[in-house]
């Protein structure tokens, strides 16, 4: 099986998109060409540098970390944690890499329910990595991969209000609003649908900046 993908000016054409995508920025891009391709074991020291530089980025749009993940051991944990869900198949993890071999980006396909045939999507992009359309591609590969290796029907996002900009990625990515999620004193969360089986209405959600 083959899938291309285009950014810029130039594509690539990779076979297997379940083990690693490779994919082109602009042709003088630094950072180019990135893939994309399952969390390790031997990822620890990389995943934490990247969460430890983008951490305050993050904070700005989603859900804080408890301050013992930024460690060497909390990093440990997490991906052993992570790895074991992989196993059990409850949980895909990905990371994006820079032709360096950096991290600059995450992304997971999570809880993962065989019986319901369902998962919750999570991507997190690197603040020096934004703008130059990572997110909407680990979340294609997501898509990828929930079809072809996990053979789901159905993915869910939740996104705060005031991130726009995952919402738009959702939205270029085929996901609708299902609902929004209201509690008092906090920011409102909205979610994403996206029905790999055909049925349901497929469209767009339109945000404003």
């Amino acid at each position: 099986m083959q899938i291309s993908y285009r950014i810029g000016l130039q594509f690539k054409t990779v076979s297997d998109p379940g083990f690693v995508v490779v994919f082109h920025q602009g042709v003088n891009d630094p950072m180019g060409p990135f893939q994309i391709r399952t969390l390790q074991s031997i990822d620890v020291e990389l995943l934490l540098k990247f969460e430890m530089e983008n951490r305050q980025w993050f904070e700005r749009h989603i859900d804080a970390r408890s301050a013992a993940f930024y460690s060497f051991e909390g990093v440990t944990d997490h991906v052993a944690s992570y790895l074991s869900g992989l196993d059990n198949g409850t949980w895909h993890p990905l990371v994006i890499e820079d032709s360096r071999g950096k991290i600059v980006g995450r992304a997971n396909l999570k809880d993962i329910d065989m019986v319901e045939r369902s998962a919750e999507v999570g991507y997190r992009i690197a603040e020096s990595a934004c703008g130059q359309g990572l997110a909407t591609l680990a979340v294609r590969q997501l898509i990828q991969e929930a079809r072809s290796r996990w053979n789901l029907t159905r993915l869910v996002a939740n996104v705060y209000a005031g991130n726009i900009g995952s919402a738009k990625v959702l939205q270029r990515c085929g996901f609708l609003i299902e609902h929004v999620l209201h509690e008092q004193g906090a920011e409102d969360d909205y979610r994403f649908v996206l029905s790999l089986d055909g049925t349901g209405q497929h469209g767009s959600v339109d945000f404003c900046a």
